[in-house]
């Protein structure tokens, strides 16, 4: 019975590590968790770590991978951001714990963080409170889901679904093609697609 907590952390671990927005890692806890019958209280908290642990990875890699298909003016710009992130202290903690309560792809948020080569611990603990809560009330709603199967295809192309995909890849273009030292230094709003090598 152990392999199938295990499933639930490599899961979530493997759904949070891809530097693009993916299905949020609750949607295998909620799988694994109707399909083996777990304790759902287990599935979270083993689900919660593996996510972190996975996010955790994507802020150690993301900078060598930026490196190398980003300009590095783009590297910059994004570093500049995250400088003005780190500015703002306990603020910056409310936005990421909030953020994290959203129904939203967080990918965007820790491909910020990496590249801007903030350490991990400066943003983990407000995404785990964020992360913690937010995936409880997914884990719990999934299972009332999963007595209601009929509901979930229906849902997995509603347009709560699909808004959230197509919001979380607007956050991922935002990040990346607009000039953020522009904005924020002179408050000129300017995209740059130029930002591959």
């Amino acid at each position: 019975m152990w392999w199938q907590y295990l499933l639930v952390f490599i899961g979530a671990l493997l759904f949070d590590v891809v530097p693009f927005p993916f299905p949020p890692a609750f949607t295998i806890m909620v799988f694994l968790q109707i399909m083996f019958g777990l304790n759902i209280w287990v599935v979270i908290i083993v689900g919660v770590a593996g996510s972190i642990l996975g996010r955790y990875i994507l802020t150690l890699y993301i900078p060598l991978l930026a490196g190398r298909i980003f300009k590095r003016s783009k590297n910059e710009d994004v570093q500049f951001l995250g400088k003005k992130m780190k500015e703002k202290g306990w603020r910056s903690q409310i936005v990421i714990i909030a953020y994290s309560l959203l129904p939203l792809p967080t990918t965007p948020l820790f491909l910020a963080a990496g590249m801007a080569k903030i350490k991990a611990l400066y943003i983990i603990p407000a995404f785990f409170i964020g992360k913690f809560t937010s995936d409880t009330i997914a884990v719990h709603l999934g299972k009332y889901a999963a007595e209601h199967v009929k509901n979930i295809i229906e849902e997995a192309l509603s347009w709560k679904s699909i808004t959230s995909l197509v919001v979380g890849l607007l956050l991922l273009g935002a990040l990346l093609f607009v000039d953020w030292r522009s904005l924020i230094q002179k408050r000129k709003f300017q995209l740059k697609f130029k930002i591959w090598k």
